[in-house]
């Protein structure tokens, strides 16, 4: 009896890993899946379209808010992990959402490190300059641009005077979150010679430090390296 048991369980095993390894396949191109021996550092991806209220179409790649605002509180509260590594390659998106995960992410009071690897454009600059310490890689990009809206605007003072006011909330939290300084950043933001019918400046790996917007150039191994330095000091 204890053999059969023993048989079925080795079975139900097996099988589990089969379907483990067939998920892979068809998700990933690979039949296994490295895992990380210590889960102190929590990774959090911010890919694609930042969307806010509204649903962007299912060709869209998003990050959805209400997907990594629950995350964050979790690891607030989740006393395992130690530290978190932000990876961004996002063209912005919902300016309000991408507010808020940045703001979320700058008052959390473990370790951040966050890593710019392929572009951190428009709202995705509050969100790099969010962590407690930055990285871009040498060929990624950020572009720096004003506020723009899509849809009905009525053209009255009113909206003109919304616009200066949701401007000024993502400049102040970019100016008190990194080394770049008001005037600064205005001038990248207002430049009119960089973007074709549009105003802004596309920021590259080394540009994106020489003005003060993130902390040092560098790759995944630098990131990692930074954030268990970051936890070591938290935990002395």
């Amino acid at each position: 009896m204890d053999k059969e048991i023993h048989i079925k369980e080795t079975k139900g095993e097996s099988n589990a890993n089969l379907s483990e390894e067939a998920s892979n396949i068809k998700e990933l191109g690979v039949t296994n899946v490295p895992k990380a021996e210590d889960n102190s550092i929590h990774v959090l991806p911010i890919i694609g379209t930042i969307e806010g209220h509204m649903v962007q179409s299912p060709q869209t790649k998003t990050t959805k808010y209400e997907h990594v605002i629950p995350q964050l509180v979790s690891i607030e509260r989740d006393s395992s992990v130690k530290g978190i590594l932000i990876i961004l390659n996002t063209v912005g998106g919902d300016v309000e959402a991408g507010l808020a995960i940045s703001e979320m992410i700058n008052s959390i009071s473990k370790p951040t490190v966050s890593l710019v690897i392929g572009g951190g454009h428009s709202i995705g600059v509050p969100l790099a300059t969010s962590a407690k310490y930055s990285f871009i890689s040498p060929t990624a990009t950020m572009i720096v641009h004003p506020i723009r809206m899509n849809g009905l605007v009525l053209g009255v003072p009113q909206t003109f005077e919304y616009f200066r006011k949701m401007q000024e909330r993502i400049t102040n939290f970019i100016v008190r979150t990194s080394n770049v300084s008001e005037d600064e950043f205005n001038r990248l933001m207002l430049q009119t010679d960089e973007l074709l019918n549009d105003m802004g400046t596309i920021l590259i790996g080394e540009k994106a430090v020489e003005y003060g917007l993130i902390d040092e150039v560098g790759g995944i191994r630098k990131a990692i390296d930074k954030l268990n330095e970051l936890i070591e000091e938290s935990e002395k």
